[in-house]
């Protein structure tokens, strides 16, 4: 099992916070959210983890004494969203975890006998629109829709079998001569999922709403470390 944490985004919301540090390296409780991550891979037995870096990359170098990590870098971090860092790190995908670094972890949920892939997710009531998941009486999901109001959403968590990596990592691999197209510029390496539901066998791997929060911006920060001083 090895893992592949995506660091690669400028965090604009949250400047002038990010003006200096990743995102994903904010601290909350004194503990940056990426090394949290880390800190529960290793927990399982994982200790194989790519780190796709972007926006000030040299802040992440520490990492790779601290921990052993392997960085790659993705110098097209602003220019496309996180399907071009999923690209550069197709090769590592399969028997792994994909985790959006800037995802705060609240309890070490993460499993190490996972066989069928598996989104992580919680139902939460947002205002915005988020990426429902929709699945049968077998828990597979069938569909990926993006709407408001409570749902089981997408958290950021995912794990993939190596038989649904090498679907993706062609479907990658397909995209590999349109990266100069507008097209691909605003898609997530989540819609190719989307797209190829029928050709892959995902599951739902239901947790609580409390057990991640995504931090889009400096009222959300705020909220997760009063959130955090309680636990």
């Amino acid at each position: 099992m090895r893992a592949i944490l995506l660091a690669a985004g400028m965090g604009t919301r949250l400047r002038p916070l990010t003006e200096n540090i990743p995102k994903s390296l904010i601290e909350i409780n004194g503990e940056p959210l990426l090394e949290r991550q880390i800190r529960f891979l290793n927990e399982i037995g994982i200790k194989e983890i790519y780190i796709v870096t972007g926006y000030l990359k040299e802040k992440f170098e520490y990492l790779k004494e601290k921990f052993n990590v392997v960085l790659i870098h993705n110098e097209y971090y602003n220019k496309y969203n996180n399907i071009y860092s999923m690209y550069l790190a197709k090769d590592f995908l399969g028997d792994s975890y994909v985790i959006d670094a800037d995802v705060y972890l609240s309890r070490n949920f993460l499993k190490k006998d996972l066989k069928d892939s598996h989104y992580f997710s919680g139902q939460k009531d947002t205002l915005e629109k988020e990426w429902k998941i929709n699945y049968d009486n077998l828990n597979r999901v069938s569909s990926i829709e993006v709407v408001k109001g409570k749902n089981y959403i997408l958290s950021g968590i995912s794990y993939w079998s190596k038989k649904d990596a090498e679907i993706i990592k062609n479907q990658l691999n397909e995209l590999s001569n349109e990266f100069d197209s507008e097209s691909l510029k605003n898609l997530y390496w989540d819609d190719l999922v989307k797209i190829n539901l029928d050709k892959l066998e995902v599951y739902i791997n239901k947790i609580e709403e409390s057990d991640w929060y995504e931090i889009d911006n400096l009222y959300e920060l705020n909220e997760v470390k009063k959130i955090a001083e309680k636990i």
